[in-house]
């Protein structure tokens, strides 16, 4: 009797092999971004990140914020590009500065710097709801367009300045600001609600940035506390009379 082999040839459907990949990639990006909180602790005192945060990070699809060309690279744990000359920010810097602000699903946050939606979505996890302003409008357009797809039903996107904040929302339990100014502005500390947190990189585009942790203590003081150095895109301040609202 003659015995014949078959082989049966499986097709696996393109989406199906890079949504795998990108499986794989983004647990390699968690693993790397937890090393360099590790390797940073002496600058940040933060021994881990709250499990929350890293569960935020994990379900978020970095590649759905970057431009196609690069979603090849979406979960290396570096800044890319996504157009107007900024960028999405590492993957470790939103990990840490979301930790820092140290937010429950009961708080609402401002954060100033849409970008590519990424920081927002994140967040979304975590929070009741997240109001983000955006100056240049071809970003902020895209990255609302991006998360309403997503389907993050949290997050509402203003074309701004993000200089005066969002009074109308006014008082924040969390200010997340996502481009450095060399000062910290003034409306955002105010809209910020007594004994609640702010993390911004303050400094030059071409000097020395720190991230720092504001906080407004009950006398109305802020406290600042500098974490670590880092190097961000300027924070715009825009002529609020000719932005879209």
């Amino acid at each position: 009797m003659a015995v014949y082999g078959f082989l049966v040839l499986i097709s696996i459907p393109g989406s199906l092999c890079a949504q795998q990949e990108y499986e794989t990639a983004r647990r390699e990006m968690l693993a790397e971004v937890e090393e360099m909180v590790a390797d940073t602790r002496s600058y940040t005192g933060i021994e881990a990140l709250d499990k929350k945060v890293v569960q935020a990070v994990a379900a978020a699809p970095r590649h759905e914020f970057v431009p196609p060309s690069l979603r090849a690279l979406a979960y290396l744990n570096n800044a890319l590009p996504i157009g107007e000359g900024q960028t999405i920010s590492q993957p470790y810097i939103v990990a840490l500065m979301t930790h820092l602000l140290g937010v429950d699903e009961n708080m609402t946050v401002l954060e100033i710097g849409t970008g590519s939606g990424y920081q927002a979505a994140v967040l979304a996890a975590l929070v009741r709801h997240v109001y983000t302003i955006e100056i240049i409008e071809s970003l902020g357009k895209r990255a609302e367009d991006t998360l309403v797809r997503l389907g993050y039903d949290n997050v509402t996107v203003k074309i701004g300045d993000g200089y005066i904040g969002w009074e109308e929302h006014a008082p924040f339990d969390a200010i997340i600001v996502t481009a450095a100014p060399e000062e910290v502005p003034q409306p955002l500390i105010d809209q910020l609600k007594t004994g609640a947190r702010m993390v911004v990189p303050v400094g030059p585009q071409h000097g020395y940035q720190s991230l720092q942790v504001l906080e407004k203590q009950q006398t109305g003081e802020i406290t600042v506390t500098d974490i670590l150095p880092v190097g961000f895109v300027p924070f715009v301040k825009g002529d609020s009379q000719k932005i879209s609202p």
